[in-house]
């Protein structure tokens, strides 16, 4: 009996599924034919599908608005962009098409926002809200958004230092300066530190409120910032440290009428793997019903509700896919696929903090399947994605040398943060050339749009850098 690639999957997991399936032996990914762009522009290519980032707000918009409803809740949801995570114009520009709020995280992210300006892409009603460390030029840049007319901006404090700062720059403004406080959270049991660096201690947040904020007639406290960096998830952790954000920030908004916000930092999680499973309604209850619960029972106004969502927007949009340039077979037990590229320069997160992806073929799916490890073409001994890191077994296709077609393989929902990591355009890795950038659309009818957004570096790009001009 043959036992094929396509077998183990659909006796694996839920297959064909959203975003992936089969046209023809090949894998389509959210309808787009792989095998079309392979064959149109080589590879390796990374690839983005925009619809994708409207569809996740959408998803999130729909749920808490259920919820806002299922509970009788009179606060707002609000849907904030961090492009820290992605800040290519035509990502950031497709999550404003739905009307998103935006993070920034530092002085440049200013810049970006008056580009953005200029062109029409958002306008001054747009809240901003600022993460992140304010060093002086950050400053000054928030406070160049304010005197020009952003009214929403939201200046969001990482330590008490930063007040003292903030209020000197307040005092160069017209109005008043809007302040959020972001709560230091106790970090999970198996961290390398206990408490966040980021964010003030929570025991010293009421009276730093009382004694330093409350009678300053420049600046106004708006928002609690409640930030959990593993993200949103249903476990005892999570939860523990939600409700002692909810405490606190009942506590300050007894003192502080002006609090019209909590905003709940650290995201939602993407599909990392086909057996995937996260229940998102489950968790917009519990979060809406708690929020709730808490103001009710402290006779406290509805706060808005405010989440910041970098990997979820754009995380399930992004693709890598490579040729497997060569197999080897280091010893009995195993095999090496080699890739036409570095996995080290192209998912750094998968190296770096051992981020899991859905690995695929693109063809050979009635091929018999074999255990691989994936391995980079760079000289470097952690280039490699293999089952022991991550905690699970890497099946592909098997195939011949002497096949006519060579086998391809994608990692998908790569979207967020592989090029702000490995750094886009640079210096990479054993001067191993970023691949290039296709960008898929739908134009006006729904049909798909493809295009080169930037093509393979070339040496000459590369040698400009380092400061080898041509003689």
């Amino acid at each position: 009996m043959k036992n094929t690639y396509f077998d183990l999957i659909e006796q694996s997991y839920y297959f064909p599924q959203d975003g992936f399936d089969l046209s023809e032996g090949y894998l389509t990914f959210n309808g787009i034919s792989l095998k079309y762009l392979i064959e149109k522009y080589g590879t390796p290519f990374k690839l983005m599908y925009l619809p994708k980032i409207g569809e996740q707000i959408k998803k999130s918009r729909n749920l808490f608005k259920r919820a806002i409803k299922k509970f009788n809740y009179n606060g707002s949801y609000n849907y904030c962009y961090c492009t820290k995570c992605c800040h290519f114009s035509h990502v950031v520009k497709a999550a404003l098409r739905e009307k998103v709020h935006l993070e920034t995280s530092s002085s440049f992210d200013i810049d970006l926002i008056f580009r953005l300006y200029e062109e029409g892409e958002l306008n001054t009603n747009t809240i901003i809200v600022h993460n992140g460390y304010k060093t002086e030029e950050y400053l000054e840049k928030i406070v160049k958004l304010n005197l020009a007319g952003f009214k929403n901006s939201i200046l969001v404090l990482d330590s008490k230092s930063e007040l003292e700062r903030v209020k000197k720059k307040a005092k160069n403004l017209k109005g008043i300066l809007k302040i959020g406080i972001r709560i230091a959270i106790d970090e999970e049991p198996q961290s390398a530190y206990y408490t966040s660096r980021l964010g003030i201690r929570p025991t010293e947040i009421l009276e730093f409120y009382k004694n330093e904020i409350k009678d300053d007639q420049n600046i106004s406290l708006k928002m609690v910032h409640f930030f959990v960096d593993s993200g949103i998830k249903d476990n005892v952790y999570y939860w523990g440290e939600f409700q002692k954000a909810l405490e606190l920030f009942v506590e300050l908004k007894k003192e502080c009428n002006d609090i019209k916000a909590i905003n709940l930092g650290g995201g939602f999680p993407i599909r990392n793997n086909l057996g995937f499973e996260y229940d998102y309604e489950y968790i917009i209850n519990e979060i809406v019903k708690n929020i709730k619960s808490a103001c009710v029972e402290a006779q406290l106004d509805d706060p808005d509700i405010f989440t910041e969502f970098g990997k979820y927007t754009v995380g399930e949009s992004g693709a890598i896919v490579f040729e497997v340039l060569e197999q080897k077979k280091q010893n009995d037990r195993e095999t090496w696929y080699m890739v036409n590229n570095s996995l080290m320069n192209t998912i750094p997160d998968a190296w770096s903090i051992l981020e899991k992806f859905i690995l695929l073929p693109i063809n050979k799916w009635n091929n018999e399947y074999t255990k691989v490890n994936i391995g980079g073409i760079s000289c470097d001994h952690s280039d490699y994605y293999n089952s022991e890191d991550f905690n699970q077994q890497i099946f592909l296709p098997s195939y011949e040398d002497e096949d006519k077609e060579p086998l391809y393989v994608g990692f998908f929902h790569t979207g967020a943060y592989q090029d702000s990591i490995s750094g886009y355009g640079g210096i990479k890795h054993c001067l191993i050339p970023a691949p290039k950038v296709i960008i898929v659309d739908r134009d006006s009818t729904g049909n798909f749009v493809d295009s080169v957004y930037r093509n393979e570096q070339t040496v000459e790009e590369m040698l400009t850098i380092l400061g080898y001009s041509k003689p």
